[in-house]
């Protein structure tokens, strides 16, 4: 993942989707290491005011693939005719518009921990118990924090994440929200 100085300088101190700038924070997006720097907001972590989404009309435009990935899973999930509309108007490269669909969440699929919290693309669980993982030999130990997760498109109960450098499938009941 890039480093929060050089997303800073990229994104010009401001959220890279819609242009906030209280407490940014690196957001991985999935199947990448690449990055892209977001507000509470846009992260999921806040409630969005009504319109706020409209600003994916403008972040489209961005050059920054990472961007464009989460502009187009973003206004894949609105069920509004004008996202509809940005979508189909999106022009991407054909490696970003695979990377987007890539790890796009299917409508009306939530992800939710071991405690009910609703999990989000790139937050940081905790495992609750032990967890072998096969094929690679080794035990994912509870209280292991899993940092980036992604979400299992066609899958509610599995999200993926990195546990000592293995890309591994977590089933959601072993995790709980940091």
């Amino acid at each position: 993942m890039a480093q929060i100085d050089e997303l800073r300088a990229r994104a010009g101190g401001v959220c890279e989707l819609c242009g906030d700038g209280g407490d940014l924070a690196p957001v991985e997006v999935p199947p990448s290491e690449e990055a892209a720097l977001l507000c509470p907001v846009c992260r999921g972590e806040a409630e969005a005011p009504a319109g706020h989404w409209r600003c994916l009309e403008g972040a489209m435009w961005s050059a920054v693939p990472a961007v464009q990935v989460l502009v187009h899973r973003h206004l894949s999930a609105l069920d509004e005719p004008w996202a509809r509309e940005a979508l189909e108007g999106m022009v991407l490269e054909p490696a970003t518009l695979a990377w987007a669909e890539s790890g796009r969440p299917l409508a009306g699929i939530e992800h939710r921990d071991a405690n009910g919290a609703l999990l989000a693309q790139g937050d940081t669980v905790v495992l609750v118990k032990d967890l072998p993982v096969k094929g690679a030999g080794f035990t994912a130990k509870r209280g292991t924090a899993v940092r980036g997760i992604s979400l299992v498109a066609d899958n509610a109960g599995q999200i993926e994440g990195r546990v000592e450098g293995q890309r591994i499938v977590i089933l959601t009941e072993f995790v709980k929200k940091k």
